[in-house]
């Protein structure tokens, strides 16, 4: 295979932490980054959906990216989300990651307006074009409305710089068929799915678990990674309750939640996404006690 793999292990989708009066804690993000390196995580993916790209004005979604890759510094690659439903916006972001120095461009399906599986490959084959940087589409259908289907993905991974697809449908029956005909790496974009898609031979997992748990979901790539499925597998079960905890809202309520009772300060999600209720704050803060990640 010609293409380089981006990364393989755990790669944080990490949150954007804000201030009380809601703008963006540059602060609060550098010391995060330190502490995900520190404990193993293995690529830091900046502006996804946990990051809350969609309430991110354009000067702080360049300068949330430019952060990334400065504190990260080279110790692991840093993925910059600038998809956009706007091909040619998602074309501006995407130049403005690559003259940043990001390592790689995360890049949704458009949402709301949509497309056909034709005007997917048009989307991406333009830019892709655009830039010189390895690319990971991302297929989230319960956030979309759009569904990139396996043959789309194997006629856009005949682009050079196609290297990659988080699957985050939810689909194995569709993520098999991807592995089987389609030359592409593949990351699980979901937490509770991370050795299903190793045992077709994912690389990785692009992780909101991580934000809590990062040497924990690094362990459960790595384990497999090493010949250790049994032992995957048990810390990929073992997690699970966490898992689902970090998903009782919609993300990334719930994982905010969870990193302000750890202590980490990050501050409230921006509107539309609001505050949970203290049912779902309970779960939270059963879950991180259980886990031992709270006294």
């Amino acid at each position: 295979m010609g293409k380089n793999t981006i990364f393989t292990g755990a790669g944080i989708a990490i949150v954007t932490p804000m201030n009380a009066d809601g703008s963006v804690n540059y602060a609060k993000y550098r010391e995060l980054i330190d502490w995900q390196i520190e404990n193993g995580t293995d690529a830091i993916i900046t502006c996804g959906t946990t990051g809350e790209s969609s309430t991110l004005t354009h000067e702080e979604h360049t300068q949330v990216i430019k952060t990334a890759i400065e504190q990260a510094n080279g110790r692991v690659p840093v993925i910059a989300g600038t998809g956009s439903n706007d091909t040619a916006y998602g074309i501006e972001l995407s130049r403005e990651a690559q003259r940043l120095g990001a390592d790689a461009l995360l890049l949704v399906t458009p949402y709301y307006n949509k497309t056909s599986q034709r005007g997917l490959i048009a989307h991406y084959t333009a830019i892709a074009d655009a830039v010189a940087l390895p690319i990971i589409l991302y297929n989230v259908p319960s956030r979309t409305g759009v569904t990139i289907q396996p043959a789309t993905v194997a006629e856009l991974a005949k682009h050079p710089n196609i290297v990659a697809l988080k699957e985050a449908s939810g689909n194995i029956s569709a993520a098999a068929k991807i592995a089987a005909t389609c030359d592409i790496d593949l990351y699980s974009g979901n937490d509770d799915q991370i050795v299903p898609l190793l045992s077709l031979g994912g690389k990785g997992v692009i992780s909101v678990l991580s934000n809590v748990a990062p040497r924990e979901a690094h362990d459960i790539v790595a384990k497999w990674m090493a010949g250790d499925t049994a032992g995957s597998r048990d810390l990929q079960l073992h997690y699970l309750e966490l898992c689902n905890a970090l998903f009782c809202d919609v993300n990334p309520i719930p994982v905010k939640e969870a990193l302000n009772q750890m202590g980490w300060d990050v501050g409230p999600c921006r509107l539309p996404l609001y505050e949970m209720d203290e049912k779902g704050k309970a779960t939270v803060a059963a879950a991180l006690k259980k886990y031992g990640l709270v006294k």
